[in-house]
């Protein structure tokens, strides 16, 4: 018999024209009289499909399959899995519709397709509709509707969707409940998912691994690391995703004995020759204060791509070193990388620190220029940022509103900060206005507004902006500063005696106000926003969270020995003078790293220049 597949056939086939999940009616024509469907055997079209490597070819085959008549479930369900391995889900959904009753397997090729590509909204709808069909969610379906719940960050479904797995009973599947835990730990729920892995009977290197990432992109830095440990004394090999979160968390606790063990550990399991990874390290180094690591690692590592290369220069961007950050752009320009958005917004963010205007103008009209990018949202939210800080608030504002993409609040309270600096009540004023609208609930620019009002004195205004704070629920973020000592990252908030050595620690600060006052120090009491005697707020401004730890390691650590403190929040005036000062008392270098940048106090001076 002469195969069907060598036949010629004038099949005009659209496999898009379905809307609104309904299948339209598809027009054929043909030349010749088709052959009757009980002489063609299934198995040459099954064993086509078989052999199939390519988009082109497996439309002729559907094609060919439709117009034939063959109807048959088998065949249908591998035609939708091939267009899903071609990345064509719509094509797939095609497939999927034409057949009146699909089976499980066959809606879980639609899920899966959905989930992989990234459209996680269409998954988890066909996953309700499956359900309403009156059939069951298997250990197939499961895994694939949790990465979609991760995907949007919807805990409420990944809740609901919880509930169907267990009365399923495929709860204790290894490969479902490593996706629940995963889906609980990116949806930003810990607990419930470190529970689930407690329940867990077999425990391989993907469920340690999403517990560890999960702690460390939800900012439980310890937490990972204390994990990270667990997982090597359980005898579970690393792999890239928990080494770099690991060092992700290492480099946030600003641990840097921590994070030199890393290295050795990366060196050890051989992933230091992978890009990303010793991207990650240089990284570690940096954000633990060593940059001289940082470089010596940079020049070592073979391959540099741009990921790499704009680490490099985001890293000599926050410690204030901008002149360096433009001398690691032209180096990458030579050695012919091409720069992208990211890097021009570690080179804008580097000028803005440095405060070099003039050099991040050119660079900012050097992207659509030179390189053909048009700057995004980030690129003028550097721009605007280095305008505000240099001054040029009108400039600023004028170009926020010229943008071609809308602003968003982060952008607008770039430039009140500003207004805190330069003292511009009445444009802070009106461009609050503005931010409330886009982020009501957003902590951080209530704090900036009354930051500015108590400058002036304005208690009153003060008072508003905090009762408008507590109407909305929105609460400051506490100021925290960290120290590591031994392998162990000590913890300080403001006025904070919970530590061991609390009275050594007062005692100390105590000891050194007379020193600095003689020196010159003069506390700075409009950061302390109440409307008190000058007396308390020179009080409170002594055992602000930074100063606790500073006095903590001079307590701690040998004469001469680099102290290294790391904020969550930005370091205010009253601290930096303050600093300043001790480190010339003391004679000892005190690296402050806060949530924007790094400070290098030596001897009454500090690396930004008082430009932060």
């Amino acid at each position: 018999m002469r195969p069907i597949f060598s036949l010629r056939t004038n099949l005009v086939l659209n496999i898009h024209c379905f809307s609104n999940s309904k299948l339209q009616r598809i027009s054929t024509s043909s030349s010749s009289a088709q052959q009757p469907i009980n002489d063609v055997p299934l198995f040459i079209a099954s064993d086509e499909l078989q052999r199939c490597t390519s988009l082109t070819t497996l439309r002729k085959l559907h094609a060919k399959i439709f117009s034939y008549g063959l109807y048959h479930t088998n065949l249908w369900t591998k035609i939708a899995g091939l267009y899903v391995s071609f990345e064509r889900v719509d094509a797939a959904r095609f497939a999927f519709e034409f057949l009146s009753n699909p089976s499980s397997y066959l809606w879980n090729i639609l899920i899966r397709g959905y989930a992989t590509h990234g459209f996680f909204g269409q998954s988890l709808i066909l996953y309700w509709e499956m359900m309403q069909k009156g059939l069951k969610p298997d250990k197939f379906t499961f895994p694939f509707a949790f990465k979609c719940c991760a995907g949007l960050s919807d805990l409420n479904v990944g809740r609901l969707v919880h509930q169907h797995l267990v009365c399923c009973g495929c709860s204790h599947d290894v490969f479902v409940t490593a996706a629940l835990l995963d889906m609980y730990a990116k949806c930003g729920h810990t607990k419930a998912a470190r529970l689930v892995f407690d329940k867990m009977s077999v425990r391989d290197v993907v469920c340690w691994t999403s517990m560890i990432s999960g702690y460390a992109h939800n900012g439980c830095n310890s937490e990972t690391m204390v994990f990270f440990d667990l997982m090597r004394a359980s005898g579970v090999q690393s792999n890239r995703v928990s080494i770099l979160s690991v060092l992700l968390a290492c480099g946030n606790l600003g641990a840097l004995r921590k994070g030199e063990w890393l290295h050795s550990y990366v060196i050890q399991t051989g992933f230091e020759y992978d890009i990303l990874v010793a991207t990650a390290v240089m990284d570690m180094y940096t954000k633990c204060g060593s940059l001289e690591l940082a470089r010596r690692l940079f020049d070592d590592t073979p391959g540099k791509d741009v990921v790499c290369w704009s680490a490099m220069i985001a890293s000599y961007g926050i410690h204030g070193q901008g002149r360096n950050s433009l001398d690691v752009f032209n180096d990458m320009l030579r050695a012919k990388v091409k720069p992208n958005h990211v890097t021009f917004t570690c080179i804008l963010s580097s000028c803005s620190h440095s405060g070099l205007l003039e050099q991040g103008k050119k660079c900012f009209e050097s992207m659509a220029k030179d390189f053909g990018i048009s700057p995004q949202l980030n690129n003028y939210a550097c721009m605007v940022d280095l305008l505000s800080r240099s001054g040029q608030l009108s400039e600023a504002e004028e170009l926020i509103q010229n943008m071609p993409v809308e602003a968003d609040a982060s952008i607008w309270g770039s430039l009140l900060g500003a207004c805190r600096i330069y003292g511009n009540l009445d444009l802070a004023e009106r461009i609050a206005d503005r931010i409330f609208e886009l982020d009501p609930f957003h902590a951080g620019y209530h704090v900036l507004l009354s930051n500015i009002y108590a400058a002036k004195s304005r208690w009153k205004e003060v008072e508003r902006v905090r009762r408008m704070m507590v109407r909305r629920g929105t609460n400051k973020v506490q100021g925290l500063s960290l120290i590591e000592f031994n392998n162990v990252v000590h913890k300080f908030g403001v006025r904070d005696r919970s530590h061991p050595q609390s009275d050594k620690i007062y005692d100390l600060l105590d000891e050194l106000v007379g020193p600095m006052k003689r020196l010159g120090y003069v506390p700075l009491t409009d950061f302390v926003l109440h409307d008190i005697e000058e007396e308390a707020k020179e009080e409170a401004l002594l055992y602000h969270s930074e100063k606790l730890a500073i006095a903590f390691g001079l307590i701690n650590t040998p004469p001469g020995t680099p102290i290294r403190v790391t904020k969550n929040l930005r370091i205010c005036g009253d601290c930096h003078n303050a600093i300043k000062i001790i480190s010339r008392i003391v004679n000892r270098i005190i690296i402050v790293r806060d949530m924007h940048r790094f400070h290098h106090f030596e001897d009454g001076h500090c690396s930004c220049g008082d430009y932060w």
